[in-house]
């Protein structure tokens, strides 16, 4: 969807002076110094005005003030740590996807609507799963409402700081949330089976959906009931999006890879997010360049070096300043930012699923829906709630 919003600005015909925008792509894997090194490069072989991206909050941490070296924004679809949301800190990072703050602020929400008033927390020992906790437990400590362990999962050695189910059968509360990637829930999830920590026993709530396929079907009873929170687009919950564009970002797509795409119905919510990501940067560069009172010059100029950290784009706080002000219906609803907080201020849903047992296998089905700042309801097509036994 990152290509495919580039590719749009070609066939809408938005040129930045006279001519049509890059890009290159580079795939991080986790490690933080390569997704640095991948942006060292990219500047040294191009006229770079923007980053979209990173995906996770470690590398995040490390591109964005990367970018504020440059004087160039990054844009991420996917990083949640709420520390990325200060701006005095990162003042050319911005995200399309919800801080865990808002996260944070729904799951204390859904806790007063149950009636539950504590909670266990199993977190990934990163930016993402360290600032997610962080996050719960102080929302949760100025509502009233108590996180009674935490519990770390090592993503170096994959196993847990200390012993698992003497944690969570000693503690008072029966509600685990697990605050950790897709890779890593699915070895929790593991782990505490094996040890006999889910249902009927305990409800857990994950952060990250998760493939059942790879676990016994012995366990699936057991599986049954779980939760799952997760950030969504306008479309889930019959908020308002930019169906004009979102088709034709797929057309685009099926005509230039058809083979990888995946039909409308099944793409991901992230790739949404980072066709907005996408889609702001190149609206705030079109917005600066057409403001230009000097039409005889170049509307964006570099400093060029051999040396990646001494480059820098000279425009950056006109395009910054218009990023900041920057507004538009996206694909996955309402875009806007501040000039205070690197966050995105609208077009913030969550959908809570429940996974059923269905004809095709264990699947996550939508019980509830969320759009920031408002509460908890049920969605159009209603589906019943199955608890854990």
């Amino acid at each position: 969807m990152f290509k495919a919003a580039v590719l749009l600005s070609h066939r809408y015909n938005i040129t930045i002076d006279g001519e049509f925008l890059g890009w290159q792509v580079a795939e991080t894997t986790g490690g933080i110094i390569d997704a640095l090194s991948d942006a060292c490069r990219a500047v040294l072989n191009l006229n770079t005005v923007g980053i979209i991206g990173p995906e996770l909050s470690r590398e995040s941490q490390l591109v964005a003030p990367f970018g504020e070296k440059l004087g160039i924004p990054v844009i991420s679809y996917a990083a949640t740590d709420p520390d990325l949301s200060n701006k005095k800190i990162y003042p050319t990072f911005y995200r399309t996807v919800p801080s865990d703050d808002t996260a944070a602020s729904s799951l204390v929400k859904l806790f007063i609507r149950f009636n539950w008033t504590s909670c266990s927390i199993i977190y990934q020992n990163d930016a993402f799963g360290t600032g997610g906790a962080k996050a719960i437990n102080e929302a949760f400590n100025q509502s009233n409402l108590t996180v009674a362990q935490m519990v770390i999962f090592d993503i170096g050695y994959l196993g847990f700081r200390g012993d698992l189910k003497d944690s969570l059968v000693n503690s008072p509360t029966r509600i685990v949330i697990v605050w950790a990637e897709s890779i890593y829930t699915s070895i929790i999830l593991q782990k505490a089976l094996d040890l006999n920590l889910v249902g009927p026993s305990f409800t857990w709530i994950l952060s990250s959906s998760v493939s059942f396929d790879s676990f016994n079907e012995t366990f699936q009873q057991n599986l049954i009931g779980m939760l799952l929170i997760e950030p969504v687009v306008g479309s889930v919950i019959y908020a308002p999006i930019n169906q004009t564009l979102l088709d034709s970002a797929f057309n685009i797509w099926q005509q230039y890879e058809n083979e990888t795409y995946p039909g409308s119905t099944n793409v991901n919510y992230y790739a949404l997010f980072a066709f907005d990501a996408t889609w702001a940067l190149i609206q705030s560069l079109q917005k600066l360049c057409s403001s230009t009172i000097n039409n005889s010059s170049s509307c964006l100029s570099f400093v060029k070096s051999s040396f990646c950290f001494d480059n820098r784009f000279n425009q950056s706080n006109l395009l910054l300043d218009t990023l900041s002000t920057t507004e538009f219906l996206g694909v996955s609803g309402p875009v806007q930012f501040t000039s205070n907080s690197t966050n995105r201020i609208s077009g913030l849903y969550y959908s809570l699923k429940n996974l059923h047992s269905l004809t095709n296998g264990l699947n996550f089905v939508s019980v509830l829906e969320y759009a920031d700042p408002g509460n908890w309801r049920t969605p159009l097509k209603e589906n019943v709630i199955i608890w854990p036994g």
